[in-house]
């Protein structure tokens, strides 16, 4: 494996682990509010370590881009939940496996072989039991599927967008992410202050770990794999998701959750077992 899909996997980890603390924070702010709590704080945080590095305007359409895929795939997921169950959402969010590789297709003009056909079908099956989804399709699992649809083109265009400067890129994508947020909270959620130390906790771990770190280390390493390998590396997220709810909740999934958590593994391994251009 190389260096940069291990930090891809590192990445997955961390998005894994935030679940948890999302959980607590949304008892006491509402979903898109604290979407622009998070980005706006990892912006500003961003500003203070890298301070005019991040402001290159040669970046600012690439990332007002990137954060317009973001805000969609946060959004229609937020909303999508009000309609469907959070294991519908799980499953369907998930599918950004299976459309990353075509959208890189018609973007990039990346070439798929047998291997990769294989190692998504494994997946998407590993990712139906992990979630434990039903087939009953309704309005909200339809909003999840463009999610879905965002989070791919968001990363086919990390892809698209990685000859640029790393730092500024990151920055422009997580600062229109916040904009967006900010305009939707303002016009449909209203601003409020969270009050206790609960949410704040995960608005700050999030922001820190989840977007600022997270999102740079994506930028700078996902150029070096391809869009549709990563795609599948991300997949594992609902794997370290039920880590951390069972280290914190004690969460125990079903016999066939653990299944397909085997099955998601095999898959990325099958994938990047071997270094190949």
């Amino acid at each position: 494996m190389k260096k940069a899909e291990l930090v891809l996997l590192g990445i997955t980890a961390i998005w894994g682990f935030t679940f948890p603390a999302m959980k607590v924070s949304l008892d006491y702010v509402s979903p898109i509010l604290f979407l622009a709590y998070r980005f706006g704080i990892a912006s500003l945080l961003m500003l203070l370590i890298f301070r005019n590095r991040v402001l290159q305007t040669d970046t600012i359409k690439e990332g007002f881009i990137l954060g317009m895929t973001l805000f969609f795939g946060h959004g229609f997921q937020i909303i999508g939940l009000k309609y469907t169950t959070a294991s519908n959402s799980a499953f369907i969010t998930s599918l950004y496996v299976v459309f990353t590789p075509f959208i890189a297709y018609f973007i990039l003009k990346d070439k798929l072989e047998l291997r990769d056909f294989v190692s998504l079908i494994f997946a998407v099956m590993g990712l139906y039991l992990i979630s434990g989804a039903s087939l009953k399709f309704n309005k909200g699992d339809l909003l999840t599927v463009l999610c879905a649809l965002s989070f791919a083109f968001q990363i086919v265009l990390v892809q698209k967008f990685g000859e640029r400067d790393y730092l500024s890129l990151a920055f422009w994508q997580i600062f229109w992410n916040f904009m967006f947020s900010l305009i939707y909270s303002v016009i449909f959620e209203g601003i409020r202050y969270p009050s206790g130390y609960l949410p704040w906790l995960g608005i700050l771990y999030t922001s820190v770990f989840a977007t600022v770190i997270a999102f740079t280390l994506q930028i700078k390493y996902q150029k070096e794999t391809k869009a549709h390998r990563a795609a599948l590396i991300y997949s594992a997220e609902p794997i370290f998701g039920h880590i951390s709810a069972l280290l914190t909740i004690g969460e125990v999934l079903t016999l066939k959750g653990y299944t397909g958590a085997a099955l998601i593994l095999g898959a990325i391994w099958n994938e990047i077992r071997n270094e190949r251009d």
